[in-house]
């Protein structure tokens, strides 16, 4: 695997663990069943791509700098 790749890897599994881990602490502090995590680990995941797609490279969701992004450059095919 390139570096790019393990790179894009890495955050996407980063960020679905910190999604659903703070959509169980929120659940647990609400006092709401475990269920609702799902639903609140969604809209966190939708906000951080609005957020990502508005503050990082133009056209992603990602929050990888440019020079690491598999989507922001060709590989060379």
């Amino acid at each position: 695997m390139n570096k790019q790749l393990l790179l894009d890897l890495g955050e996407r599994a980063a960020w679905t663990g910190t999604q659903a881990a703070l959509g169980l602490a929120v659940t647990e502090l609400a006092d709401v069943p475990v269920w609702w995590a799902a639903p609140v680990a969604l809209v966190l995941s939708s906000a951080k791509s609005w957020v990502a797609g508005r503050l990082g490279r133009k056209g992603t969701a990602s929050t990888l700098p440019a020079t690491a992004d598999p989507a922001s450059r060709p590989t060379g095919a």
